[in-house]
């Protein structure tokens, strides 16, 4: 996210940390936490975009987009999207689609590994879980083709559950607003702390 002024609240305002008992910890207080939370809410529902998979809480139509969405911009990613889920409107039926069909329907997105892993997660989803995405962590981490952020990504919109997400962008606000100096992919692992602490519980 570029630095403009657009409410997001900023490192040099009112934000706090405080260190916990563990030297690599880091705390928000609870003042900052909340104009934190406030202030991104309140920027989400004035710019935040009217995007298909924002519409849904399938599993499996999250878990595409997800995967989609990795190393390709959203305007590609949308006609594709639609087109995707047209021809495999379940896990079911892309389980029983070929590897060939499902990256001829893929293309020309690239970045090619995916569909593959696409393909193999609804396979083993149907093999394992009869056809239906998990949402218990570990059961979803075990999946490869899924990663930390797709499965957060997957609790927190399908499921509506309070789990930390940590991509490029808000890796890159969290550092800016909360730790300010360093490169913020050394520091993934308060980054993901501060993740957690900051979810707005039940939004």
């Amino acid at each position: 996210m570029a630095a403009r002024n657009d409410g997001m609240p900023r490192r040099n305002g009112t934000t706090r940390l405080k260190r916990g008992t563990r030297k690599s910890a880091l705390s928000v207080e609870t003042g900052a936490r909340q104009r934190f939370q406030h202030r991104l809410l309140k920027w989400y529902r004035q710019h935040g975009r009217d995007l298909p998979w924002r519409q849904t809480s399938d599993p499996y139509k999250i878990l595409v987009s997800e995967v989609m969405l990795q190393q390709t911009q959203v305007e590609r990613v949308i006609p594709k999207y639609h087109e995707f889920l047209e021809r495999y409107p379940t896990l079911q039926d892309l389980a029983d689609a070929s590897a060939d069909e499902v990256r001829a329907t893929w293309y020309p997105l690239g970045y090619n590994i995916r569909p593959f892993r696409l393909h193999g997660i609804a396979r083993e989803t149907v093999a394992r879980y009869g056809g239906a995405l998990p949402k218990d962590p570990d059961a979803l981490l075990s999946f490869k083709g899924i990663g930390r952020y797709t499965a957060g990504a997957i609790r927190s919109f399908a499921f509506n559950e309070d789990a930390p997400i940590l991509d490029t962008n808000v890796m890159r606000v969290l550092h800016r607003v909360f730790i300010g100096a360093g490169d913020p992919k050394l520091k993934k692992s308060k980054l993901w702390a501060l993740s957690e602490t900051l979810i707005p519980r039940g939004k």
